[in-house]
């Protein structure tokens, strides 16, 4: 979800503008780093990767090896829960971050923290070594979900999506997360440019209006008409060097626009191919986007041929529901995952490796109003969908396997969305004509609790988050577009107009 043109004269708005967050009370930056799920990591060792996760030994976690004394260092802020000797480690240190994780640590030669200290990301912890069931030196790096001894996750893409890819070098900056969840789409999407602030498009009847944060975590410029598709759905996502570019298909045409350079200036519109009913936007593991667009034959998508790069034709999906509302998510070791929902049938598919070829699409459900899709903290893909019973989800288990379909109440053909709070639940948004209600998990990875009011009724709705952690919502209706934002981590604003205006009709 997205961005636009020169910024020029905005400083002189920036002072005023801030008046209209008058009740934001923003945390320390020490106390949002503390409390942000996905914390941004450091590289935990410098060597080669001799051994993945999985594979024919069913390896519970990844080996980076290197010369014995190579020093080892914590992946990220947190507390020290265990540190000494360990059966078939040898030594191990286990450290609890703040998003609820937990990083072990095997194979040490010298540990250098002690149970209950405080140790920050790029801290050494030890040196590395070949004690217990080892080869020869290297760290083994194990991840797991909490603080129970359950089989771990895989270290690759928990570590992507906090910034660290391996192999890594020690101390060097984190880079843009490879793991990109992919933003909400409709006929209202934000999302952020690199420089932190949110951007947020709304397509009217007369095409795309757009608007701004002066600065990350801030106040909005005006709405800025950019022209384009008229009564479009939208989506929005980063290319790898950070550029955003949103996408906009109506039952004529589908064009798309990009920022000239991170959170810069955007390009014209330009043709993206023919009219369809939705478009969905995700990043693939290597950093190239891939969109889909369901029309009255059914779903077809196309996708960059080199990060940053040019575009494939588009290419059939081997048919999916006609005229479907789309979703996307990434599951936690970096497949893309559609799905798509019509009023009679609901199906999905998903990448059959990182990177690669896709799937038949599967049954996934009947038809309904629309959908939102989301990732728990443990990586584990959750689905909601609305009808005229209320609202439905179904998540994947523990194995991979997906639960039976479980009602939650809620509006009847409510508009869907949902995101992650700064701590790692999701919470979920949904409004009809009459209300708007939202819902959250009562703990990371837990069940929900009872739907609460939100206000009232609106045509459209989706939830972006700021730089520093907290939700931030939209709402439109036949009056403007609203928004509603956290004032601090569990407390929300009242409902206002962008920068004190109405901003674009969207019935």
């Amino acid at each position: 979800m997205l961005h636009r043109l020169s910024r020029r004269a905005l400083s002189v708005v920036v002072a005023a503008a801030a008046a209209v967050l008058p009740s934001l009370v923003l945390p320390s930056p020490a106390a949002a780093r503390a409390q942000v799920a996905g914390f941004a990591a450091a590289c935990p060792t410098a060597g080669f990767v001799s051994d993945h996760y999985g594979g024919a030994r069913n390896h519970d976690g990844v080996d980076i090896a290197n010369n014995y004394g190579t020093p080892i260092f914590a992946v990220g802020d947190g507390e020290v829960i265990a540190s000494g000797p360990a059966q078939g480690y040898g030594q191990w240190i286990r450290i609890l971050h703040p998003d609820g994780t937990v990083t072990e640590y095997g194979h040490m030669s010298q540990r250098d923290v002690a149970v209950g200290e405080r140790v920050t990301a790029g801290q050494r912890i030890a040196l590395m070594g070949a004690e217990g069931e080892a080869d020869g030196p290297h760290l083994h790096l194990r991840v797991r979900r909490d603080t129970s001894m359950n089989r771990g996750i895989d270290p690759e893409p928990y570590l992507a999506e906090r910034g660290v890819t391996l192999p890594c070098t020690p101390g060097a900056r984190p880079g843009p997360a490879p793991l990109v969840h992919p933003a909400e789409s409709g006929r209202v999407v934000s999302a952020r440019s690199a420089d932190g602030r949110l951007e947020v498009f709304a397509a009217a009847a007369d095409g795309v209006h757009h608007a701004w944060q002066l600065q990350a975590n801030g106040a909005w410029s005006p709405w800025e008409q950019l022209g384009g598709p008229g009564g479009a759905e939208l989506a929005i996502a980063p290319n790898a060097d950070g550029r955003l570019e949103v996408f906009a298909i109506n039952g004529k045409t589908f064009q798309h626009r990009y920022q000239m350079s991170p959170s810069g200036g955007w390009s014209g519109w330009e043709g993206f191919g023919t009219g369809g009913r939705d478009t969905a936007a995700g990043v693939n593991g290597d950093g190239r986007i891939e969109v889909f667009a369901s029309g009255p034959e059914g779903v077809f998508h196309r996708y960059q041929n080199a990060p940053n790069g040019g575009w494939s034709q588009w290419e059939g999906t081997g048919g999916g529901p006609v005229g479907a509302r789309l979703g996307m998510e990434k599951s936690s070791d970096g497949r893309l995952e559609v799905f798509a929902l019509n009023d009679k049938v609901f199906r999905h598919q998903y990448q059959t490796a990182v990177n690669g070829g896709w799937s038949a699409w599967g049954e996934f459900g009947e038809g309904g109003r629309d959908l939102t899709v989301d990732h728990n903290a443990d990586g584990r893909l959750e689905v909601f969908a609305s009808g005229p019973e209320g609202v439905f989800h179904r998540y994947q288990s523990d194995r991979g396997g997906w639960s039976g379909w479980e009602p939650t109440r809620g509006p009847a053909n409510a508009q869907l969305t949902s995101d992650r709070t700064a701590d790692g639940r999701v919470e979920v948004f949904a409004a009809n004509n009459d209300v708007s209600v939202h819902m959250w998990q009562t703990g990371v990875n837990a069940p929900y609790g009872d739907w609460t009011a939100f206000g009232a009724g609106g045509s459209e709705i989706t939830a972006a988050t700021n730089a520093d952690g907290r939700l931030e919502v939209f709402s439109t209706s036949g009056a403007g577009v609203r928004h509603k934002w956290q004032t601090g981590f569990s407390t929300w604003s009242e409902w206002s107009w962008v920068n004190a205006t109405a901003g674009p009709v969207i019935p």
